[in-house]
């Protein structure tokens, strides 16, 4: 197939883009959300403060959010929200025909998305569909006019497996809906010269619009597999109707809108895949995730967190000399955390280590009942002061008070708290999810060598858990040992400056390529995401690639290695001036070329009707 042309679904130009370098792009995280992703993103926009930033927050109902978690930094020129399922995006009720050439197009549409499984085929119908936004497929047609219901029945007889039409309908439209008012926002927003989103999903699929409307770079830094932690919040949703009994379903099968639901959030995964470049994981299981799911492996590379050591550090000196008896999640009170397994687990390992402590420290309000439910879970098991929910607290006042970080979660990705706690001295005990077991034991014979910062087990498993953490509490040598671990790890592989050095690349080769895009140019197609990789330039053979120097061995580099990490610890210093890391030419794109001297350097300094309360499953918690 032909790639397609977007020239027709390019608006005018929009003379104030130079107000904006960077658009982030956030599903229901920052800045209403604590959590690690948010705290990422306020560590980026913080992090480059020569570069304007705009944000875009994407929630499902203004009434789910409360105030800001965060104070915007000054380099922050405008924040627009957008509430996905709010009736005030809606359109008035007006009856409407319709017409036989749109309902063809309609009819020709999802053909192509049921048949096409390629990229070409996933951009025609980007392209088209914008096209027809613009002119009589439009949010009102969709919800109103006869030919939009004559094929919404059709299709349900055609197609559906449940018997409740009425739970059909309403599914459709809600899943839907957001898809014609993102593609309005889009031309609404101020334009930037780089895209940012830190997911797929919604935000993803506004990333891959804006990207297609105005040839702009788009960046995706997943942190999280959009897709992955959907699925589990929707096999374990209580607002979705199963409807077909019991025996006539499949033993583990999902239930039709189940799977209704998370078709559309693959496909709206795989039209941002297409779209970024690079497409950047936390960790490399994540990353071979990502090309599983559509991913082009070209575009494909690693940037691990990074943190702030310093005042982390400082609380060493605040300690105890033993370790305090005090096993503490960090995280909110969420399903997703599975709190009630780290409830169990205290009460196991409670009982092997008298004095031991279990401490909470989260936001409940985010699933009051999920929360309520925690609570009276622990007063059934007779815990009293052992365990204490302690809402949100200031980390660097609570490591010195603690033993161990313990997650429980049944999912992570790279979580920010086990690295905090490192930088404090606290070793962690954790399910096995995610970088976890990266985290605790190693990556490569050097990262290894380090020794275990703390133990890892199975999902669910409050006993091991328990066990676990009363084991290394217990064992006043065993905890130094892990705690000088966690340590030497953080302080190897996983700072601030480390993690800046890299998002500097991607943002130099990002202005660059669209600086370049401007003036006519073409850019190569994952180039920052292969030097990234530490693998040679695509246009140079694999003999004459020098290995990166001083800077880092990223995934695929020396062996024996962590991805996107240094030598030392000592050779992340904080970036300097505008130069790019990992051995390529300092203020250089390694995308772009010399045609990238065209580039001046940057200036100045909830739930569907019927849901849970408070969350919408199409708005990813991070």
């Amino acid at each position: 197939m032909i790639a397609p042309d977007f020239s027709d679904t390019q608006p005018e130009a929009y003379e104030s883009s130079a107000d904006v370098d960077i658009m982030l792009l956030l599903e229901g995280t920052y800045p209403y959300v604590s959590g690690g992703v948010s705290s990422w993103v306020h560590q980026i926009v913080s992090g480059f403060p020569h570069l304007r930033f705009h944000l875009v927050f994407l929630g499902s109902r203004e009434e789910d959010y409360g105030k800001p978690r965060y104070a915007m930094p000054p380099n922050v020129v405008g924040l627009t929200h957008h509430y996905l399922f709010s009736d005030a995006v809606l359109p008035t009720a007006h009856e409407e025909r319709g017409d036989a050439r749109t309902a063809e197009l309609v009819e020709n549409l999802h053909t192509l998305i049921r048949d096409g499984h390629d990229t070409a085929s996933r951009a025609e119908v980007l392209r088209a569909s914008l096209q027809a936004m613009q002119d009589k497929l439009d949010l009102r047609y969709f919800l109103h006019s006869h030919q939009s219901w004559a094929y919404l029945t059709a299709q349900y007889q055609l197609r559906c497996t449940d018997p409740s039409f009425v739970d059909y309908f309403w599914t459709v439209r809600t899943m839907h809906t957001p898809i014609w008012t993102l593609a309005t926002l889009a031309r609404e927003l101020p334009r930037a010269k780089i895209y940012h989103t830190v997911s797929t999903g919604y935000a993803g699929y506004l990333g891959a619009v804006l990207s297609r409307l105005y040839d702009k770079p788009l960046i995706l830094s997943e942190h999280g597999i959009y897709t992955k932690e959907r699925r589990i919040d929707l096999f374990s949703a209580n607002w979705i109707s199963d409807n077909t009994p019991v025996l006539e379903r499949t033993a583990g099968e999902a239930g039709y809108f189940r799977q209704l639901w998370i078709r559309l959030f693959e496909s709206l995964g795989r039209m941002c895949y297409d779209a970024a470049d690079p497409v950047i994981a936390l960790y490399e299981t994540n990353r071979l995730r990502q090309m599983a799911d559509g991913a082009n492996p070209i575009t494909t590379c690693c940037i691990a967190n990074g943190i702030n050591v310093p005042p982390f550090a400082a609380t060493r000196a605040l300690r105890p000399a033993q370790p305090p008896l005090v096993m503490c999640l960090i995280g909110r009170v969420v399903p997703i955390k599975d709190i009630k397994t780290f409830i169990r687990a205290v009460r196991v390992a409670s009982n092997r280590l008298p004095g031991l402590q279990g401490w909470i420290a989260g936001p409940e309000d985010e699933h009051p009942d999920y929360a309520r439910e925690c609570r009276e879970l622990a007063d059934s098991l007779q815990l009293g002061d052992t365990l204490q929910f302690l809402g949100f607290q200031k980390l660097t006042e609570l490591m010195p008070k603690i033993g161990l970080v313990v997650l429980s979660s049944i999912s992570e990705a790279l979580p920010l708290v086990m690295l905090e706690g490192y930088a404090g001295g606290v070793p962690s005990v954790t399910t096995d999810v995610g970088s976890c077991r990266q985290l605790i034991y190693g990556l490569g014979e050097e990262d290894e060598a380090l020794g275990a910062s703390g133990a890892v087990v199975g999902i669910a498993d409050a006993q091991g858990l328990g066990e676990a953490c009363a084991e290394l509490l217990g064992d006043a040598d065993r905890w130094q040992a892990a705690s000088a671990a966690g340590i030497a790890r953080v302080e190897r592989y996983y700072t601030q400056p480390i993690m800046f050095d890299n998002y500097r690349a991607v943002y130099d080769d990002a202005l660059q390529r669209s600086a370049a895009r401007a003036a006519g140019l073409h850019d190569s197609v994952g180039a920052v995401a292969t030097w990234l990789r530490g693998e040679p330039p695509l246009d140079e053979p694999a003999d004459a690639a020098e290995p990166p120097q001083g800077g880092g061995s990223p995934l695929g580099g020396q062996k024996g290695r962590s991805p996107n990490v240094g030598d030392t610890a000592d050779a992340a210093e904080p970036p300097q001036g505008g130069g790019s890391p990992l051995g390529g030419q300092r203020g250089r794109s390694p995308n772009v070329g010399d045609t990238a001297d065209a580039a001046e350097p940057p200036q100045g300094g909830g739930s569907p009707p019927g849901g849970q309360r408070g969350r919408s499953p199409n708005v990813g918690a991070n």
